[in-house]
């Protein structure tokens, strides 16, 4: 028997190319929790990953379409995303699909596209919608460092490198399962270099702490 979300495929194949490279097109699984399909992936994510859905949402999703609301990739650019409830016959969700946008390659190009593309007054994230999806969370820190010095990932000195390793530490983010290889990903290192440099930074700020009047 296929696999009730397996007609949405081609609806999120078609979205993603019409609208490639900037459009991500995901679907979600309800029942098992994971992302079933997505399409034009730029999001580091892939079929079979965990949707990181907060419990209970099901329950709550009574509309049928949530924001749109803004969102960060994982290297700061800003996207503009909106998501559809997807149901059976008896009107149950099943599904989720999420339409990811990226609006960064349009800021500022045209002025009548200001009023499409324009975040500055921040857009509310749905609040059931992935709430607690700590990749998210990682993305905003990271896009809010390189915002702050006006700098890119491909750009960051060994330094600054280690003063966002050492912000993501203070954030609570190498406490999550599994962030250090998302980080790693992220910042083109080996899961070791993280580590080593991790304990590095720890080692200074616990010098300098020691090292401060009381």
């Amino acid at each position: 028997m296929p696999h009730p979300l397996t007609p949405f495929v081609p609806v999120c194949e078609a979205i993603a190319t019409l609208f490639s490279p900037h459009v991500e097109a995901v679907l979600h699984d309800l029942d098992s929790g994971l992302i079933f399909h997505i399409a034009n992936a730029f999001s580091k994510r892939r079929a079979g990953d965990s949707s990181l859905n907060e419990a209970g949402l099901v329950s709550s999703l009574e509309g049928d379409v949530i924001g749109p609301y803004g969102k960060s990739n994982w290297d700061g650019r800003r996207l503009k995303a909106i998501t559809s409830v997807l149901r059976d016959a008896d009107g149950k969700p099943i599904g989720l699909l999420c339409i990811n946008h990226d609006i960064e390659a349009f800021a500022g190009i045209l002025d009548q596209l200001k009023s499409t593309v324009d975040i500055a007054a921040p857009m509310p994230k749905a609040s059931a919608l992935m709430a607690e999806d700590w990749r998210e969370a990682v993305n905003a820190v990271i896009g809010d460092f390189l915002a702050t010095r006006r700098a890119t990932l491909a750009g960051l000195t060994s330094t600054e490198t280690d003063d966002l390793i050492g912000l993501l530490d203070a954030r609570g983010v190498f406490a999550i399962r599994k962030a250090v290889p998302y980080v790693a990903e992220i910042l083109k290192l080996s899961r070791a270099t993280i580590y080593n440099r991790l304990g590095s930074t720890r080692q200074k700020q616990e010098t300098t702490s020691q090292g401060e009047p009381r």
